[in-house]
């Protein structure tokens, strides 16, 4: 397993690629393990595990399991809400909602070469944050039915105007994001889009990456 990497090296990696989340309750006969190899294979540059149903000690087993794949594969890994778990797999970074740990005490809790993640929709929420963030992911921007609390749809309008207030900030576009509509992300100024059921519920997941990698990468300005 390759040497975990700088906070530069992780975000270069981060901007390279599709952004692309585990969820095993949209899809229970797809295990992490399966989604992340598939994602790879199509060329995710980052897989972030989302895994709520599990208690503590088989999530970490999983995240283990995912982070030494990604590792081994020069791809970035997150995990969702837990810095616990990110902490004891060894894994790039977190990415953190409103609800879970402050930005800030995560930061002082990983380190400076952590990929840290937060979840805003307006400046508002953003300016508090800014200092410990790694990136922010923006949105609901399509809107999503695999994140309950994710809120209305805010549109990639709401990209170029965080765009705008935080331009030292890598974005990454999150919600309801697919291939008919990830090109407008990317136009928007976002260095990365987030995917779930695109991906994990796609017939071919190799082949979904790949397509929604090339349309996000060929609308860039």
């Amino acid at each position: 397993m390759s040497t975990p990497k700088s906070h530069a090296e992780r975000l270069a990696i981060l901007r390279s690629g599709l952004y692309v989340l585990t969820d095993g309750d949209l899809r229970p006969d797809r295990s992490a393990e399966e989604i992340t190899r598939a994602a790879i294979a199509g060329g995710a540059a980052t897989i972030q595990l989302r895994a709520k149903r599990y208690d503590t000690q088989t999530t970490i087993g999983i995240a283990k399991k995912l982070c030494r794949i990604c590792r081994d594969a020069g791809v970035l890994f997150i995990v969702n809400d837990r810095v616990d778990i990110a902490l004891a797999s060894d894994a790039d970074g977190v990415h953190l909602g409103p609800d879970d740990m402050l930005p800030a005490d995560a930061r002082r809790l990983m380190g400076p070469n952590a990929i840290i993640g937060v979840s805003v929709s307006t400046i508002e929420e953003a300016e508090p944050i800014s200092q410990y963030a790694s990136y922010l992911g923006v949105g609901a921007i399509f809107g999503t039915k695999t994140k309950l609390d994710a809120g209305d749809a805010v549109g990639t309008g709401r990209i170029k105007m965080i765009r705008s207030a935080f331009r030292n900030l890598p974005i990454v576009a999150i919600g309801g994001i697919n291939a008919a509509n990830i090109a407008e992300t990317s136009f928007a100024g976002a260095e990365a889009a987030a995917v779930v059921s695109a991906v994990i519920c796609a017939g071919n997941m190799i082949q979904a990456t790949q397509e929604l990698g090339t349309a996000f990468k060929n609308s860039r300005k």
